[in-house]
C-alpha cells in the first residue's frame, strides 16, 4: 500500500514539474466554427489608455481647459514594445501633431480611425466570421473592415481603413494590411504614418473571453525599423451586447462648417 502511494505521489510530482517545466499550461482552443475555425465572434473592447497614447505616459490635463478633470489624460504603461523608431524629421512631426492636436487630430473631425487606431479607441467592435470573409465593425463612425480570406490581392486603392488579407496559423487569425492613406493617427498623442503603412495583426484566443492583440508596424518613410505593441481584447458579457450608433459626423458639423454659416438677417 506504502509503496502505490510513493508511486502517486512520485507521477503527481512529476507531472507538475513537466507543467512548471515548461512555462504554462496547456494552451487555450477555441471554439470552432462550421469549418473548424477558432470562432472569434463577439463584441470586443479594449481597456487601456492607448488611444491618449500608445506610449507609457503620465497623467496630465486635457487639451480642453474649461472641461477640467472630466477631460484629463490618464496616465497608462503603453502598449509599444521598447520605443518608436521615428526618424529625426518624423519625430520633430509627431511632436507638432501633440502641440497642435485640437486642429490635427483626425478622430476630432470624425475621420474613420485607420488601422490599428480602431481596435483600441473607447468603443468596441465586433467581429463577425465567415469562411471567406471576416467583418469587423467598429462602433466609431460606423467603421467597416472587410477581411478578405480568400482571393486574396493588392490595395485597388488607398483608403482609410486600408485593404485586409486574412489567413490562420493554428490558432491565430493573421491580418495583412496595406493600402492606407497618409490621413490617420495611431492615437491622440500624435503619433502617426506615411502612406507606405504596413500593418500585420495577430488575433489569438487566450481564454473564452479574452483575445490577446498584437500588431507589427512598419512605413519605412516614417520610422526606422519595424516596431511592435500589443495589448488583451475582452469580451462584452453583457446579455445584449450590441454596437450603439454613434454618428460622430453629426456632432462636429459646426465645427468643420460652422464658418460658412450665414450670419442670421436682422
Amino acid at each position: 500500500m506504502r509503496n502505490r502511494f510513493t508511486g502517486a505521489v512520485m507521477v503527481t510530482a512529476l507531472c507538475l514539474a513537466v507543467t512548471t517545466a515548461s512555462g504554462q499550461a496547456p494552451a487555450y482552443l477555441a471554439p470552432r466554427t462550421g469549418d473548424g475555425r477558432p470562432n472569434l465572434n463577439g463584441v470586443w473592447q479594449a481597456l487601456n489608455t492607448a488611444h491618449w497614447d500608445i506610449e507609457a505616459h503620465s497623467a496630465a490635463p486635457g487639451p480642453v481647459t474649461a472641461l477640467g478633470a472630466s477631460h484629463a489624460v490618464p496616465g497608462g504603461l503603453g502598449v509599444v514594445e521598447g520605443a518608436i523608431p521615428y526618424k529625426p524629421e518624423a519625430l520633430a512631426k509627431k511632436r507638432e501633431n501633440a502641440r497642435s492636436r485640437l486642429m490635427l487630430d483626425p478622430e476630432i473631425k470624425c475621420c474613420l480611425p485607420g488601422v490599428p487606431r480602431a481596435t483600441y479607441m473607447p468603443y468596441p467592435f465586433q467581429i463577425i466570421q465567415s469562411p471567406k470573409h471576416i467583418m469587423i465593425l467598429h462602433e466609431f463612425a460606423s467603421a467597416v473592415r472587410t477581411i478578405y480570406m480568400d482571393n486574396h490581392k493588392e490595395a485597388p486603392a488607398d483608403s482609410w481603413m486600408g485593404w485586409s488579407n486574412g489567413r490562420w496559423e493554428g490558432e491565430t487569425l493573421v491580418v495583412d494590411t496595406t493600402g492606407f492613406l497618409d490621413s490617420t493617427w495611431f492615437d491622440r498623442a500624435g503619433n502617426f504614418h506615411s502612406d507606405a503603412l504596413h500593418v500585420i495583426e495577430r488575433f489569438t484566443a487566450r481564454s473564452a473571453d479574452t483575445l490577446m492583440y498584437e500588431v507589427t508596424i512598419e512605413d519605412p518613410n516614417v520610422f526606422t525599423r519595424p516596431w511592435k505593441m500589443s495589448m488583451p481584447l475582452y469580451r462584452r458579457l453583457e446579455k445584449n451586447a450590441q454596437l450603439m450608433e454613434f454618428r460622430c459626423v453629426e456632432f462636429v458639423e459646426d465645427l468643420l462648417y460652422g464658418h460658412l454659416r450665414k450670419p442670421p438677417s436682422k
